[in-house]
This record gives structure tokens, C-alpha cells and sequence, in this order.
């Protein structure tokens, strides 16, 4: 039975929702724009296309919620009509691309099409404009929209939680069962159209954040990009989502993954790391994440505008009748602007409270500012949007009944559709520019400001101004707000602090012009350089960089449902098969078997460190086969090792790494180094102890030639970062000391140069040589960095030329991840199985009895 938190949503697009089906199969390649042909011999994994490269373009998928159009029902014939909606940021990415490049656009309509006119729609749409509309039905569609993405991950990834029925709504799985159903839709759609192993799909935003699952699990190796253009919430907040693992799992089934600033993208590795134990690592430059065995790379870089775009709108002569009007209306006035959509998160009334702060405290400026607030329509509905409405309204007419005059009002609202023109005007005229968010994912208003104040030479023209006379420009934007990085010139604010805005307003108007033009100029270079078509090339250019590697590993995919992912894997490296070794194990007969001990032989996670009756009997079968030489190579103490493996009288045991060494249990322990000097270790363990003080969860493991530092129990991010400090505190203390430090697995180890695990199978290699045991069979296996030197190091040794033959050899790895060895196996589980059936092997075979002759005789 599968359980209520993981729904195998992969298979749940029947029985939800009654959804019409597409009346017939969308093709799937476009051989030259505007033709899409149909491959009918297009099926399975990966696809098997053959499609010449003379006759195929590059293609990019663009997939969000809604599809760049506008549409609108003709009055007279009944039709529908579309047309591109030029402001949307779908659109404006085409710039980025090649003119080569065919863009496919996969999305929903602002507009609701009935289940008879959809097919016709759906044609039209292709044709006329390469968009594949995703059909919802009306109850599916407010489910997943109005419902899960705006009353679940809106304010979750804004901070806000619902603590209490009257903030927020609680998380509701029919809710979310909708929002993995749409998305099921829409990547039916991509599927229609995808040519899988061409083609490279960018999804936008948090509305489909598990459509990744769906793709990658049709398509192993799809190329898949994905932006967010939403904030991505601390671990502390985000943890708190019920289906915060899948909705991970789906976002890493991409190959890249775009956030507006670093705050974000840390924010999600820091999740990764603290909900499903993923590190990351800088690779030249680039964040990257191992995700079994595919590196899901991390792209940081915010959106910008679209200037030419902008530019015209500027050059439109109603712009600058309108920013005429505007200038006579407020003239010996300075103009404050904002612009922001109703939203609880928009921070509109703390705006007001420090415009109402900045005449109480500033009565010189009464007469002298106003603040224009032009209100979007919101986004969502909903008590929170009606509530942040009604506070906007009351604290703007009370700021106008105090501090205004039937000639002055210091705050005017403009509640209404405004038009491109009308907006563009306001940001031409006005003289600081306030963005007083407390939360935000990017918000291009600053980015506007800049450009319109710059102004365009018919713009010059129009208000009698010089082409080449200083330009200037004020911006005053939350800290909080996703732009706040990339504008170094502007004045940051904390938007709870009202003092601090309301001193803010008051020093952007009151700056002197020479400063207010050194700050517009760097902002306008920037801005003007990063635009909407930079960012689209730079990102798809380090998509396809991710991607490059696709084709040179094996994929396969695990798990169910939306647990789903891709486990990616060298060619060469594969899981050894127990059959395949236990064939080698018998044609050989000078074996040589090195075994790591935790994480190999003993879970790595088990508090019991003492080995099972099973582990225990498998070892001593085989150490007792006079075939074998058998070691146990660990960073253990000899004490602990020689307790835990005294019924083993044949076993080899290298502690600490091999600074001991014992060949069998009646041999004494050698040392090596011989002359070690462990003086080091008084140098070395008060610095330890202090940073176990510091760091809860920490703990010091004290042997006889080393000094290890635990920090497993630790806060995975505190403890990973107090490890890298120690790391370097002990290396600059012990400089010139004849001591190594290393980092492992939640440790930092310090010990004597030269010992090494590779040190111990040299050794051992080395010796059975000396005694004409040639080895014909060496096996090793590890799970931890230190296990692969010694990988290394059998490999150098045999293949050296000191053995005249080399031996089959099997270097193998626990768990699927880079590693020098060949062969992996997945747990210590699995490690047992295999060790059992040589075991097997070794094993003397019962003598079977002397049958005798038996006789029945009758009774007399």
C-alpha cells in the first residue's frame, strides 16, 4: 500500500479528475519553421530519431505556466484571436538564442477554451505561433494555481507559514495531488513535441517543480533546465513542507538549476544537504551537485529587461504627452515612484508608514515630495490580498488628511490599469524610485527606472534637453528583493525599519546631482550590458555544458513514483557480480583480499561498531583457506580491531591505517614507521578540544599514532564548515612537524607521514611476492576517501615490474559514486552477500559417508 505522503503520482493522471483527452496526437519534429512532420517510428527511452542534420534546426522547449500570448474572443465571427504578449519575459529570451534556433513554447492560456474548440485552438497555435497550449480543466486548474501554488508554495517560498487557519492555509493534499497532475499535463505536452535527444527544454518557475520527474523518467538523458524566479526559502522554512523531498527530487532531475542570487541557490544546496545528504563542491568555477552519479550544476544570475523593448515604448509620442502632463502636475515637486502588484509581500503599507515618517520628521519637505503608488492588480485573492488593500487605502488617507492641503496631496494612489506608456512616463519624471519589498524573487521596477531615466534621444528631443547633457537617477530597494545584489549604487533598506527607509527618502532627494549621476552611470552599465537576452544566452550556454556528457555514461532509472531519478555511471564502472567473482575465486589459487572495516564489513550509520556472527564467520572462513591472505585495513585502533576479530586466528589486521600491522593472530604487531616522533599530538590536541568546545556534536577519537576529529553529530553545515577551519588551523601549526592532515567522512584526521592504506596492500603485495606466492586474485573494497589510495596503490603495484604477471584484479567501491575503483557494490549488505559466496567456496565440503549394503531379511 502506498503511503499518503508518497502518492505514486506518476500514474495519477486517470483517476483524479475526469480531463479530456487531446483529440489526436501532436507531431513531434519540425523540420522547417512553422511544418512539423510526424515520425511515426518515434518510440522508446531516449528516442531512436533519425532525422538528417541538413533538415533539423536547434530547438528550445520553453515551458511555464503560461504561454506568451494573448488571446480574445472575435465579437463578430466567434473566433479565437492571439497575439504575442510583447511584455512577457517568455518572449523577450528569443534575443538570447541564435537566429538559427527554433523556440517551442508549452504552456497554458490566459483564457478559457471549451473542450469542442480545442483541438482547433491547439492547431492554430502550433502553426501560427509554435505554442502547445496545455488544456486544464477549470476545476483542475484553480486546484493546482489558486489553490497549491498560491496558497502553499507563494507564501512558503516568501517566508510565510501557516501558523495559525487565520494566516495562511494548511497544507492540503488534494491540493497537491492537483499540482503533480498538471504538471503530469503539461509534460505530456513536452512529450508531444520533444525530440529527446536534440532538442533542450528550459521550465520556469515554481508552478512546475516536479515536472522534471515526469521527463527524465520517459527520457533518461533529456536536457532540462530550470529557473526559479521566485525566492527559494531557508532550510528552516522549506523543511517545514510535507512534500518538501519530492519537490527536491524533481528539481534535481535537471541538469542545471537557475537562481536570481546566491542567497537562493544557498538556500536550496543547504536543504539538498540537510534533507537528502547531498554535498556540493565548486568545479572551475561552477556549483555542482553530485545526484547518483549526474552533476546537477547551479546557475546564479538575475534576470534583466528587455531594452529594445523598452526603448520603443519610450520613443512612443504618447509617452511623452503623458510625462509632460505629469511634469506640469507635479512641478517645484520632487516625485517618489513605486510600483508594485497588491500583495501582502510587496511591503506597500511600510512604504506609506515611511513616506508618513519623512514628512513628520522632515516639515521642511511637506509641499515639496509626493509619492506616487501605482497598484498592479493582484496576482492571488484571497483575505490577505483584501487586507493589504484595505490597510494601503486607510494609511494613505490618513496620511493625507494630516499632512495635506486642498492644493497638496503627499500621497496618491493609482488603483487602475495603467498603460506601458503611462508607466514609462511616471519613471522618466520621477527623481527616486522606491522597491520596499520584504520579499521578493527579482522585480524588474528598478531596472525600468534606470533605463527610462536615461531617456532616448526622441525623449531628449520631446523635453527640450541636450543629448549629452548628466543624467541622474535615485533608487531606494529592500535588501530582501532578489535585484538588491546587482545594484551596488542603491541605497538598501531593511524594510521593517521604517526610521531607516524614511532616512533613506530623505538622503535620495536631497543628494547632491554630481553623486546621483556616478550612481545612475553604473547602474545603467550594468543593466544596459545584463539584459533579458544575456541572461537567456548565458544560461542556455551553461545548459548545454551540463549536458555535454550525456552520452558518456550509462543511465538507468531507479526508483517509483516521484522518488524517481536517473543513476549515471561511468562505462567502465559497474556492479560486480557476485557470480562473476566467485567464477574468477575458483580458477585461482593465490588470493589476496583487502577489506575496509566501517562502512564496509559494518554499517557506517550502525552505533554497534562490533562485527555480526555472520561477518565474523565469513571472515574466518576465508582467512582460514590456505589459498588466502586476508586484511582487515581500517583507521581503527589495534585494541578495538583485536577484541572484535579474536576468533579469527588467520586475519590479517592493519589499525590506524596501517601504523600497526599484524599478519595473523600470533604474530606480533610491527610498527611503521619505526622511528615515528608523535610529538605533534600535544600541538595538535588542544586545538582540537577547542573546537570541539565550539561545535555541539563534535568529539575527539584519541589512537596511539593519530588524532581524529568526529563532527557527524554536528549541524551538517556548521560542523562541514568548522571542519575546513580546523583543517587549515592544523596545517599552518604543524608546517614543518612530520605529520599529514586529512579530510574524510565527518572527520579530520591527523597522523604520521608515510602511513597509508595503499602503504598496507603494497606491503602485503610485496611480501606474498618475496615468498613466491604470486597473487593470481586481489580483491579490495572501500566505501572512504582513504580506501582510494589504496585502490590506487594495488593497481601501481601489480601492474609494476616487480609481480611478472598481473593478477585479475577487483577494485570496488561501496555506493555509486566517482571513485578510482571499477566495480561498485551498493551497501555493506551487499558486501556480505559477496564475501558469503566466496566463502562458499572456501569452505571444506562435508565428507559424504561409505554406503554400505543394506539387506532385509524375512522373518523366520
Amino acid at each position: 500500500m502506498l503511503s499518503s505522503s508518497c502518492v505514486n503520482s506518476l500514474d495519477l493522471a486517470g483517476n483524479l479528475f475526469d480531463i479530456p483527452q487531446t483529440p489526436r496526437s501532436l507531431p513531434r519534429v519540425m523540420t522547417v519553421p512553422g511544418i512539423i512532420s510526424d515520425l511515426d517510428s518515434y518510440a522508446g527511452n531516449d528516442g531512436d530519431l533519425e532525422v538528417t542534420s541538413s533538415t533539423v534546426r536547434e530547438r528550445k522547449i520553453v515551458v511555464a505556466n503560461m504561454l506568451p500570448l494573448q488571446a480574445k474572443r472575435d465579437t463578430e465571427s466567434g473566433k479565437w484571436r492571439f497575439t504575442w504578449d510583447e511584455d512577457s519575459l517568455l518572449l523577450q529570451l528569443k534575443d538570447g538564442f541564435s537566429p538559427e534556433t527554433d523556440v517551442i513554447y508549452v504552456g497554458s492560456l490566459k483564457a478559457d477554451v471549451e473542450p469542442s474548440e480545442q483541438e482547433e485552438v491547439s492547431q492554430k497555435l502550433l502553426e501560427d505561433f509554435t505554442c502547445v497550449p496545455a488544456f486544464l480543466p477549470q476545476d483542475l486548474q484553480k486546484k493546482f494555481y489558486l489553490g497549491f501554488c498560491k496558497q502553499h508554495l507563494w507564501p512558503l517560498f516568501h517566508y510565510m507559514l501557516p501558523m495559525c487557519p487565520d494566516h495562511g492555509d494548511r497544507f492540503d493534499r488534494n491540493l497537491w495531488q492537483a499540482y503533480v497532475l498538471a504538471n503530469k499535463i503539461f509534460a505530456d505536452k513536452v512529450m508531444e513535441v520533444i525530440s529527446p535527444e536534440d532538442d533542450y527544454v528550459w521550465i520556469h518557475d515554481y508552478h512546475l517543480m516536479v515536472l522534471p520527474t515526469f521527463l527524465r523518467k520517459h527520457y533518461n538523458r533529456v536536457k532540462l533546465g530550470f529557473f526559479l524566479h521566485s525566492p527559494f526559502p531557508s532550510s528552516e522554512i522549506y523543511r517545514t513542507l510535507p512534500v518538501r523531498d519530492e519537490i527536491l527530487r524533481g528539481l534535481l532531475n535537471c541538469d542545471l538549476i537557475g537562481f536570481h542570487t546566491f542567497d537562493y541557490a544557498r538556500h536550496f544546496l543547504s536543504c539538498c544537504s540537510r534533507m537528502l545528504g547531498l554535498d556540493y563542491e565548486s568545479k572551475r568555477g561552477h556549483i555542482g551537485l553530485d545526484y547518483f552519479g549526474r552533476t546537477v550544476y547551479i546557475k546564479i544570475l538575475p534576470v534583466g529587461i528587455h531594452m529594445g523593448r523598452l526603448e520603443s515604448v519610450m520613443n512612443l509620442p504618447s509617452t511623452s504627452v503623458i510625462a509632460k502632463e505629469i511634469r506640469k502636475q507635479f512641478d517645484g515637486k520632487k516625485v517618489i515612484l513605486g510600483i508594485d502588484d497588491m500583495d501582502i509581500f510587496k511591503g506597500i503599507s511600510l512604504k506609506l508608514l515611511a513616506m508618513e515618517q519623512l514628512l513628520k520628521q522632515h516639515s521642511d519637505l511637506r509641499g515639496k515630495v509626493v509619492l506616487v503608488q501605482i497598484v498592479n492588480p493582484a496576482r492571488g485573492s484571497g483575505k490577505d490580498v483584501d487586507e493589504a488593500k484595505r490597510e494601503t487605502y486607510l494609511t494613505a488617507s490618513r496620511i493625507n488628511e494630516v499632512y495635506g492641503s486642498p492644493l497638496y496631496q503627499p500621497v496618491i494612489l493609482i488603483d487602475r490599469h495603467v498603460h506601458r506608456y503611462e508607466k514609462t512616463a511616471y519613471y522618466a519624471v520621477a527623481e527616486c524610485c522606491i522597491v520596499n519589498a520584504v520579499r521578493d524573487g527579482m522585480n524588474l521596477v528598478p531596472y525600468k527606472y534606470i533605463i527610462c531615466r536615461q531617456g532616448t534621444s526622441y525623449m531628449d528631443e520631446a523635453f527640450g534637453i541636450k543629448s549629452d547633457s548628466p543624467r541622474t537617477s535615485m533608487l531606494v530597494v529592500s535588501e530582501f528583493i532578489g535585484c538588491s545584489p546587482s545594484l551596488s549604487g542603491a541605497i538598501r533598506v531593511n524594510p521593517w525599519d521604517i526610521d531607516a527607509v524614511a532616512d533613506a527618502l530623505s538622503l535620495a532627494i536631497t543628494m547632491q546631482e554630481s553623486e546621483k549621476q556616478l550612481r545612475h552611470e553604473k547602474h545603467y552599465r550594468y543593466i544596459s550590458t545584463h539584459d533579458v537576452a544575456y541572461w537567456a544566452r548565458s544560461f542556455m550556454q551553461d545548459l548545454e555544458r551540463a549536458c555535454q556528457d550525456h552520452y558518456n555514461k550509462r543511465c538507468w532509472g531507479i526508483g517509483f513514483g516521484l522518488g524517481f531519478r536517473v543513476m549515471s555511471l561511468s562505462c567502465s564502472f559497474r556492479r560486480l557480480s557476485v557470480n562473476h567473482i566467485v567464477s574468477a575465486y575458483k580458477r585461482t589459487s593465490t588470493r589476496a583480499i583487502f577489506l575496509d572495516y566501517d562502512g564496509t564489513v559494518i554499517p557506517q550509520s550502525s552505533i554497534i561498531k562490533s562485527p555480526s556472527p555472520e561477518v565474523i564467520s565469513v571472515l574466518k572462513t576465508l582467512s582460514e583457506d590456505p589459498k588466502n591472505t586476508v586484511f582487515i585495513v581500517s583507521g581503527r585502533g589495534r585494541s578495538s580491531l583485536s577484541e572484535w576479530l579474536a576468533s579469527c586466528d588467520m586475519l590479517g589486521i592493519a589499525a590506524e591505517h596501517g601504523h600497526f600491522i599484524r599478519w595473523n593472530k600470533t604474530s606480533e604487531w610491527e610498527i611503521y614507521p619505526l622511528d615515528v616522533d608523535l610529538d605533534w599530538k600535544k600541538i595538535v590536541e588542544p586545538v582540537m578540544r577547542l573546537y570541539t568546545e565550539a561545535t555541539d556534536g563534535s568529539s575527539i577519537e584519541i589512537k596511539e599514532s593519530a588524532l581524529v576529529w568526529h563532527h557527524q553529530d554536528a549541524d551538517p553545515d556548521f560542523g562541514s564548515c568548522q571542519a575546513k577551519e580546523l583543517l587549515d588551523h592544523i596545517e599552518s601549526v604543524l608546517a614543518n612537524e612530520p605529520a599529514v592532515v586529512k579530510r574524510g567522512q565527518h572527520i579530520v584526521e591527523v597522523k604520521p607521514q608515510g602511513v597509508s592504506k595503499g602503504f598496507v596492500a603494497e606491503r602485503v603485495l610485496m611480501n606474498m611476492a618475496e615468498e613466491g606466492k604470486l597473487p593470481d586474485f586481489v580483491i579490495c573494497i572501500g566505501d572512504d576517501r582513504s580506501d582510494e589510495d589504496m585502490f590506487e596503490r594495488i593497481l601501481r603495484t601489480v601492474s609494476g615490474p616487480t609481480l611478472p604477471a598481473v593478477p585479475e584484479i577487483f577494485a570496488c567501491t561501496v555506493g555509486q559514486k566517482p571513485s578510482k575503483a571499477k566495480y561498485y557494490l551498493d551497501d555493506t549488505a551487499d558486501v556480505v552477500r559477496l564475501l558469503q559466496g566466496l566463502a562458499a567456496v572456501s569452505r571444506p565440503k562435508p565428507e559424504c559417508p561409505v554406503q554400505g549394503q543394506v539387506s532385509f531379511e524375512s522373518a523366520a
